[in-house]
């Protein structure tokens, strides 16, 4: 269960600083980095040999330190169900980053906002925050359901600003994170440079196999001429 100081909207992390840091409150809790957060626990909490297992001490550490990253402070209080719970929902937001398009998008985070998240309400978490928007039941709601609510209005605000899709999963065939993708410019297919230059060394590469080298074009050639 999260604390009960714990928060569970569109932007803010659960741990909260004091209503008079109005603005670096905003800025560490913007939509874009809530969207990113969710983009990381998504990654964390969905690999492969996590599936359907009881969490290891090295899952549970690298959840932590993903939650830790993003402004969550000890103790995290993380139980096997909690973690059980939040592979649940990582597995129903990777559809929303896989979406092939806005449309899909869209429909996808209407049913888990519909299925999952509560009536819009404000909260200042007892004076400890500037007054927010959440989607979780209560400040004391489950880690799932805030991971699932602030998720949910997160990516659903980018969908709103940017009308695209408000991320996508890496295109190479050696990685399935998702990621977040940025207000404008080109596309992208990548969650990371490391993948991106990863692929396009195995594609130079691939090319060059392909491609016949200069002598066995020159004996060729020889051939052809006789």
């Amino acid at each position: 269960m999260k604390r009960p100081n714990d928060a569970a909207a569109a932007t803010p992390s659960k741990s909260e600083p004091q209503r008079g840091s109005t603005n670096e409150w905003s800025t560490r809790h913007s939509v874009l980095r809530s969207a990113q957060r969710a983009a990381a626990l998504v990654n964390v909490l969905g690999a492969e040999d996590d599936d359907g297992a009881e969490p290891t001490a090295d899952s549970l550490a690298a959840l932590a330190a993903v939650l830790r990253e993003y402004g969550e402070t000890d103790p995290l209080d993380l139980s096997d169900a909690d973690v059980a719970d939040m592979r649940g929902v990582a597995a129903q937001l990777r559809e929303v980053f896989a979406a092939p398009g806005v449309d899909a998008a869209a429909t996808r985070l209407n049913r888990l906002l519909a299925e999952g998240c509560g009536p819009v309400r404000l909260t200042a978490h007892g004076g400890g925050s500037p007054w927010h928007i959440h989607l979780d039941s209560a400040d004391t709601a489950p880690w799932a359901e805030w991971f699932l609510a602030s998720s949910c209005m997160a990516l659903a605000v980018l969908v709103w600003d940017r009308q695209r899709p408000p991320g996508g999963v890496c295109a190479s065939a050696r990685c399935a994170n998702v990621y977040v993708t940025g207000g404008s410019g080109a596309e992208r297919r990548y969650c990371s440079p490391r993948c991106a230059t990863r692929e396009r060394v195995a594609d130079h590469r691939r090319a060059k196999e392909r491609r016949p080298s200069q002598r066995d074009q020159g004996r060729k050639g020889r051939e052809e001429n006789r």
